[in-house]
């Protein structure tokens, strides 16, 4: 057995999951806010010691425990360098759980192990060249070649929200502007819809979020899609396309198989986003006439980084 573990800004969410990728047993707790590196890692020790009983409380029947961290780690040297939503920068965690628990670890970023969960098991269930975008409350990229994640000389590699779509568009939490997630990002979506609210359009937004303009939540995008809310379409028409133009560069650069859009925005909007950026994909006229790269929807849910998590320790870490 495997244990996957998904370190999110919200929640820990654990996974016992078996060679062939069935999961026995669910873990998740909510992550402490405002809490040191140190609880972080009780609260990840608390779940690993809860699939170990599941499993049968011996060491011996666990593989290893693979780890899903929202931030850069540097595999090579075992190091997590940044993770801005979480404190977990310079922590050494994977040391700390190599020691307790005496079994093999490898971590690696929450976004690669979504989609090595997705190409184990899921939408990209075989695909060795495949490329994840997921808008979300950021944008995360990921990337497999050749059946291996693409990591970079520190585990940086692949910030596709971060590729400069607009030398003049909106600022970005990096300090760039017109980063791909300062214009498909859900504080991007906020951030658009409030503006035009604010300019005298009318929206049933204000309704559906009880007059609140912040946090708008992916169900109330869903819901005012659904009813056809003029200044939602018009946001979400927007991040769509412009998806769908990151997804032209990111074809040229890698020639994937797949793009897959996974995330909270996709999972609740993409029976409205993905016909648009898949339309915007295929008008590019370099590709257009032997394209063979589809756009897919992520399909784990929740599962997807555990399960990548998991996957990480099976078959070697960086394999799909």
């Amino acid at each position: 057995m495997y244990i996957g573990i998904d370190i999110g800004g919200t929640k820990i969410a654990g996974a016992l999951v078996d060679p062939g990728g069935d999961i026995a047993h669910r873990t998740k707790i909510a992550t402490p806010a405002g809490v040191k590196a140190k609880d972080i890692y009780l609260c990840v020790v608390d779940s690993i010691d809860e699939l170990m009983r599941i499993s049968g409380g011996k060491r011996s029947r666990i593989k290893g425990i693979g780890l899903g961290i929202p931030g850069i780690v540097d595999t090579r040297n075992d190091h997590i360098l940044a993770a801005p939503n979480i404190r977990l920068t310079g922590f050494p965690l994977s040391a700390r759980l190599k020691r307790k628990f005496r079994v093999p670890v490898a971590m690696t970023n929450d976004v690669n192990a979504g989609l090595l969960g997705e190409a184990w098991l899921g939408a990209a269930k075989g695909l060795d060249n495949v490329v994840g975008l997921f808008p979300g409350t950021g944008v995360g990229g990921a990337v497999i070649a050749h059946g291996r994640l693409l990591l970079g000389a520190q585990g940086a590699a692949t910030e596709l929200g971060h590729m400069i779509m607009d030398v003049n568009g909106p600022l970005c939490h990096c300090g760039n502007r017109g980063c791909l997630e300062a214009l498909t990002s859900r504080w991007a979506v906020e951030r658009d819809i409030r503006m035009l609210i604010r300019q005298g359009r009318r929206s049933i937004v204000t309704r559906l979020n009880k007059g609140r303009l912040i946090p708008i939540k992916s169900r109330i995008l869903k819901e005012a899609l659904y009813q056809k809310d003029p200044v939602v379409r018009q946001v979400m028409t927007q991040v769509s396309l412009d998806l769908g133009k990151a997804g032209i560069s990111i074809n040229h650069i890698f020639n994937p198989r797949a793009i897959l859009l996974g995330g909270g925005v996709i999972k609740a909007c993409g029976w409205f986003m993905l016909p648009i950026i898949a339309k915007t994909l295929k008008s590019d006229p370099f590709f257009k006439s032997f394209n063979t790269c589809r756009i897919l929807q992520s399909t784990l849910g929740d599962d997807a980084v555990p399960l990548g998590a998991a996957r990480l320790l099976q078959h070697g870490f960086g394999r799909s």
